[in-house]
């Protein structure tokens, strides 16, 4: 039996209301076991061949590694940006209760 993958998906977003929709959606579905949203963030980067400044909130997904591709749609239909950050951790360690209950808490 292969070992399960575990992995952390960040994505940033405009506005609270994108944060809690795309946290409610993952986990109505099942395909992430919990969401961590991060408020008032200070982001700078190269958008369009100039630095931008922008205010964002954060969103720590933790799931299985099996899950990224339902995750990244579900981000991707229910975010504001044209290009959003959408990126992924491997959880190489991690307490086996913490891990089992990811894997319980999300579709098989």
């Amino acid at each position: 039996m292969k070992k399960k993958e575990f992995i952390q998906i960040i994505t940033t977003v405009e506005k609270k209301e994108d944060a809690e929709k795309i946290a409610n959606i993952l986990l109505k579905k099942r395909i992430a076991a919990c969401v961590q949203i991060i408020d008032n963030i200070e982001s700078y980067y190269w958008w369009k061949d100039k630095i931008e400044k922008g205010q964002e909130i954060l969103l720590f997904i933790k799931t299985k590694a099996e899950m990224f591709e339902k995750v990244e749609k579900v981000v991707k239909e229910n975010h504001s940006y044209e290009i959003p950050e959408i990126i992924s951790f491997k959880i190489y360690k991690g307490s086996k209760e913490y891990l089992k209950w990811i894997e319980n808490e999300t579709i098989k």
